[in-house]
């Protein structure tokens, strides 16, 4: 094999992988000539990405481990939604610790330091969490539709969402092996590089297929999923006017069920809006390979991961702002900080439970006798 051949698999390989390693043709050329790296950026420029990254994984491990904690610490919490928000929190967290700061040192030198083993892991892990990320919103807008459009039928015990939990972890461990299966190791003087090393040529259908599977399946199917269920939740909550005679009780539950529903639509829009322009990137590229050659596409690929993966971060926010009993539960782990108190009301949100059923049929029946 000639040296402009070694060059044309080497371009292929790495850009085989879901997260390309931006090695271009100009970039190996002169590779017997060279000892430097053109991915070398000045330390000003360093120090600016990593204090941006620093920032997405201290928010995100404080917020989502907090969030966990929430949950967990308190009987009131256990919910079905606040299961699926758990397991929610811990993909997050998960994605910030170990995919983040990797792939990160990564992208700013193009040098893997980490090894075979974690190389395997760094490609396999990310479609994992964000299978678990996304299917667990699902799970939480079916839950929705369930408890609002069908309030008679029965609910899933704890034990059924936990069931539910595992088997979402399941399928992403299996969507997401072949890219733990096919990453290698290859040393290209003078770095190391981590790649997936599909069977056939880039574009090919092991890769194509395996790509767009991917985005079919931790992107669009889920989407479309929420977009209809909390279509048909919306108009149910706000569609049509709460009966005047109705109870307190019924008020509250059905302004509850709504400030949970905005919440969670709140979060799946900030998940899709993060992860767009991170798919359309690869899209684009399995399209015209010539967008990995532009002069700036590190600085650009730098900030399209920097975007998806501050997804990862905004949730405990979200929670924290439209939820009230989140809100106490972050003043209640914060209250030794000296400007945060947490209030008896605050205490009262997370340590009483009021118990009350209120269903579509009363709201049936109070409609037909207005009429």
């Amino acid at each position: 094999m000639d040296s402009d051949d070694s060059i044309q698999r080497i371009e292929r390989d790495l850009r085989a992988t879901l997260l390309p390693m931006l090695v271009t043709r100009d970039s190996l050329e002169d590779v017997n000539e060279t000892t430097g790296n053109q991915f070398q950026q000045p330390d000003w420029q360093v120090a600016m990405w990593a204090l941006a990254y620093s920032l997405i994984i201290l928010v995100s491990v404080t917020g989502n481990v907090t969030v966990i904690w929430i949950i967990l610490a308190h009987r009131r919490m256990r919910t079905v939604t606040n299961y699926f928000i758990v397991n929610l929190a811990f993909s997050d967290v998960s994605m910030a610790t170990f995919n983040t700061l990797f792939n990160f040192v990564y992208a700013l030198h193009n040098d893997w330091y980490f090894g075979l083993g974690y190389c395997r892991f760094q490609n396999f892990f990310p479609i994992t969490a964000m299978f678990s990320s996304i299917y667990s919103m699902a799970a939480i807008a079916v839950d929705r539709y369930m408890a609002i459009i069908h309030p008679l039928k029965p609910r899933l015990s704890s034990t059924s969402t936990k069931v539910v939990i595992a088997v979402i972890w399941i399928v992403a461990v299996l969507l997401a092996f072949p890219q733990c299966y096919y990453s290698v190791t290859r040393f290209y003087y003078p770095r190391t590089v981590c790649m997936v090393d599909w069977p056939d040529n880039y574009g090919g259908t092991h890769q194509l297929s395996y790509q767009f599977a991917v985005i079919l399946l931790i992107y669009l199917l889920p989407l479309l999923v929420m977009l209809v269920t909390y279509s048909l939740v919306g108009q149910t909550l706000w569609g049509s006017k709460i009966p005047g005679e109705a109870s307190d009780h019924y008020h509250s539950q059905i302004t509850a069920k709504r400030k949970v529903a905005k919440m969670m639509v709140v979060v799946v829009v900030t998940f899709a809006l993060c992860w767009l322009p991170y798919h359309i990137y690869f899209i684009l590229g399995s399209i015209n390979r010539d967008i990995y050659k532009q002069q700036y596409i590190q600085q650009v690929y730098l900030s399209i991961f920097w975007f998806a993966m501050s997804s990862t971060m905004y949730n405990p926010i979200i929670y924290c702002c439209l939820n009230q009993r989140f809100r106490a539960g972050f003043r209640h782990a914060f209250s030794w900080c000296p400007f945060i108190k947490m209030s008896e009301e605050d205490k009262m949100e997370l340590q009483h439970t009021h118990t009350f059923r209120v269903t579509m049929t009363q709201s049936l029946a109070m409609d037909s006798q207005r009429n």
